[in-house]
Parts: C-alpha cells; structure tokens; sequence
C-alpha cells in the first residue's frame, strides 16, 4: 500500500538529516552527544523550534518518555501493552487515521490502561508537500475522528516521516497541538530485516539521557522481545519511565 511505503521510505530520514526551518525538512537527532548523553541536535531543534511547541528532547533529567509509532498493526501491540501493564508504564501511541479506524479494540486497550494517543496524521502524508488547508485537513481530521470512535482528545503530534516545515509546526500548534520529535531512535521498522536484539538492547541502554524522549515502532518483534527488560536497564540506571 502507497501510504506504508512512504511510512517506510520516510523513516529512513532518522538517521540525522540537518535541519533547517526553510522548507520541508528530515528530522534526525545526530549522533553528537553533550556531556549528559544528551543529542546536541535534538537540544538545537528545541533551541530553535521550542516557540512553536514543538520538541525533540524533554527538560527533565531523570525521565525518559517512550513512544510508539503505529503506522499498521503486525501482531506485536498486544504484546507490547502486557509488557507495559507488568511493568506499570505508560507510553504515547501516535496513530495513523488507518490504525485508529481498523485497530479499534487496541485503541481501546490503550486508553482504558492509561496510555497517551497522539495523532500521527490521517493519511500520514508528509506535512511539507500539503497545502496549509490540506496540512490542517491531516492533522484536524484525525483529532476530530478519535474524539467521536473514543471520546478520547488528543494532545500530541508526531510528524508523519519525521518531515516538517516550519509552517508545519505553526499549523500543528494553531491546532492545539504540541509536536513530538525524538531524541533516540534505532532503526526497528524493517519487519524483514529486524535488528539484533542484544545489539538493540545493549544500543538502547548505552544510549539513554535524562528527557528522552525514545521513539519505537510497534511492528517491531525485536522491540517487542527486549521491552521488558530495556526497561529494566533504563530504571537500573536511575530514569523514570
């Protein structure tokens, strides 16, 4: 399907893409780190796009903040919320308009057990390409679509590829919305060439810092085999999750 390809494609803009409020742009946090671990482009993005709402890292030195990305559903999400539920975790899932539609009794089970929903845009179209009316359509359509199928108002926005534009950030924050990059990524959404869990974990662990904000894609079956205890290791190490 067109619109898992482009979630794919997208996604390989991660990998740290410089970034610049002129056009439509790839977000990447780099592989520079200051002396607390912390992505110094991750700490930029926020120095130049935190007046729009829009953040890469959070302010807090001990809290790590774990996302999910839920571009399609492949059997991985029910495993991953019980691995939440044991270890008393809450998670933000951003969802495509896609997911939110077909996925209904997982929706559900996120909220009911207290985790956040993020929009992820209808289509999960790249908000540069859009016109501003189009752009507002993405975002607006989906917020309205979880409030009437789950009564349920979403707070947070995650731009589809990680593309944006500094109108696109404006648009986003007119709508209420405040915008989540990330600051830790790795690249787990390539269902047929899965990463190595021990590499993965060990990768994860050695790259935490205080406001991570940690970006995961629940298609994953190596994030769904190491969730438990990449937990374990983040609070070994003094973080709140």
């Amino acid at each position: 399907m067109k619109w898992i390809t482009a979630l794919l494609l997208g996604c390989i803009m991660m990998t740290g893409m410089p970034v610049s409020a002129s056009g439509g742009m790839g977000y990447g946090q780099g592989t520079q780190v200051d002396a607390d671990n912390r992505p110094t482009g991750a700490l930029e993005f926020n120095a130049q796009f935190g007046k729009y709402n829009a953040y890469a890292i959070a302010p807090d030195e001990t809290r790590i903040i774990l996302t999910f990305d839920q571009g399609y559903e492949n059997g991985y999400t029910d495993d991953i919320l019980d691995v939440l539920a044991e270890k008393n975790v809450t998670a933000i899932f951003f969802l495509t308009g896609d997911y939110a539609k077909k996925e209904t009794a997982l929706v559900e089970r996120m909220i009911k057990e207290g985790h956040m929903i993020g929009n992820h845009g209808m289509t999960h179209a790249s908000l540069p390409t859009l016109d501003e009316a189009a752009a507002r359509e993405e975002i607006s359509s989906l917020h309205e679509f979880v409030i009437q199928k789950y009564g349920y108002t979403m707070q947070y926005f995650r731009c589809p590829c990680g593309e944006f534009s500094e109108d696109t950030l404006k648009i986003a924050q007119s709508l209420g919305y405040k915008t989540l990059f990330w600051s830790c990524a790795h690249v787990d959404w390539l269902t047929n060439k899965q990463p190595d869990p021990a590499q993965s974990l060990q990768k994860l662990t050695d790259a935490a810092h205080g406001g991570e904000i940690l970006l995961l894609h629940s298609v994953s079956s190596t994030n769904a085999q190491i969730l438990g205890e990449l937990i374990d290791n983040l609070r070994a190490k003094g973080y709140t999750l």
